[in-house]
């Protein structure tokens, strides 16, 4: 492995300088129950101060479009940009994600309202401890009853059960994945291939009735940035379009009505050098002691071989810690990385080493994640450009 640049970290990271998410006043799990509770939903609080009533609100939740991002880029979202100001109730300012910032995550946070030390999906793979197995909690793969793992009513749900109309419109692929099942269940699901057809029945269904919340989403930015990176054509392509899909739904906006355009994280391009990609599958060092590699290249969950916890957490300091904010699981807990608390079902998930990239750098594994260690954008830690997601606001 090459030896890690000294000099712009001459010590390891402190936890302390990690950025937390703002859970309570400014994450994406205080959206919803800051919309729901607006509209007379019992049992739910309005902790995002600044959002003001709305009778029909829809969320239209775009993957991949970082805050960082849509500042950048003017001539490509002017739609976009030009809300800028109106983000979190005109205050200008984004909301956090929550940590790690990557979809399973953040897409329970934004359905149950629950920070994910509490919802209990605290990384793209985490290990379930009934099993001892990885869980990809994007892909529900293995198999893992959806309800034990995330019991909690999503804010839908209980926005039906208190007479508000509650709807998601989204591809048909996703109606009865266990992830929408846990995360964004209650009300009615409609499915709908065209993203153009998704924007025309989002505002129909704002229209529904005289309270509404709708959901809707778009998924091919994030894949763009994945595959091709912030950076390329394609990416831009697909940030032009959502531009249009949004002032598309804006326009057919029913009276009283709100909409807020957010995502669930923004991205980070990543060189593929030695230096900004260190492998985990060549690397002795940092696979001793280590049983299973989980999280994602810029949020890692290490779980060590038992008894193995602190040589695995010294090294993994040492080795890496100028460039990632290294965390026991105990510590993290303690600096609030998943949430003011983490659910006893929840901490065994998380890693006995938790590793948060600071710098323009990936943790790899090319034998055990292939595809995942090919991708040119990534996400998944604490800084600005992954972290940061807008809240546009456009009212009728």
């Amino acid at each position: 492995m090459s030896q890690l640049s000294a000099w712009d970290h001459p010590e390891p990271l402190a936890l302390a300088s990690a950025p937390l998410p703002e859970y309570g006043s400014g994450s994406l799990a205080d959206l919803l129950p800051t919309l729901a509770a607006n509209m007379g939903v019992p049992g739910l609080t309005a902790t995002i101060g600044e959002l003001a009533p709305a009778d029909r609100v829809c969320v239209f939740l775009v993957d991949g479009l970082g805050w960082e991002q849509v500042r950048a880029h003017r001539d490509e979202a002017p739609f976009l940009h030009s809300l800028l100001g109106s983000s979190r109730g005109g205050t200008g300012r984004p909301l956090t994600a929550g940590y790690p910032a990557t979809t399973a995550t953040s897409l329970a946070s934004v359905g149950t309202g629950l920070p994910p030390g509490a919802h209990g999906l605290p990384g793209y793979t985490v290990r379930n401890p009934a099993t001892g197995e990885l869980m990809n909690q994007l892909r529900w793969q293995p198999w893992t009853p959806p309800r034990p793992w995330q019991p909690y009513p999503t804010v839908f749900q209980l926005a039906h059960d208190a007479g508000v109309h509650a709807a998601q419109v989204s591809s048909p692929t996703f109606a009865q994945t266990p992830l929408t099942k846990v995360a964004l269940s209650g009300g009615t699901f409609h499915g709908r291939l065209s993203a153009e057809e998704r924007m025309d029945l989002a505002a129909a269904q704002l229209a529904a009735a005289d309270r509404a919340l709708v959901y809707t989403y778009y998924a091919e930015l994030d894949g763009a940035g994945h595959r091709y990176g912030v950076a390329s054509d394609t990416w831009r392509g697909q940030l032009m379009y959502v531009d249009r899909l949004a002032q598309r739904l804006a326009e057919q906006l029913p009276p009283r009505s709100a909409l807020y355009v957010t995502a669930d994280h923004g991205m980070v391009d990543i060189p593929f050098d030695e230096e900004h990609r260190i492998d985990f599958d060549a690397d002795w060092e940092l696979r001793a002691g280590v049983a299973l590699l989980g999280g994602e290249g810029r949020a890692r969950h290490v779980y060590a071989v038992p008894g193995a916890e602190n040589d695995v957490l010294t090294v993994w300091r040492e080795v890496l810690g100028e460039q990632f904010w290294i965390a026991s699981r105990d510590e993290a807990i303690a600096a609030g990385w998943f949430g003011p608390s983490v659910d006893e079902r929840v901490y065994a998930r998380l890693g006995d080493v938790i590793a948060a990239a600071h710098d323009d750098v990936l943790i790899t594994a090319s034998e055990r994640e292939p595809k995942e260690s090919a991708l040119v954008g990534n996400h998944g830690s604490m800084t600005p450009a992954e972290q940061l997601v807008p809240l546009l606001e456009v009212r009728s």
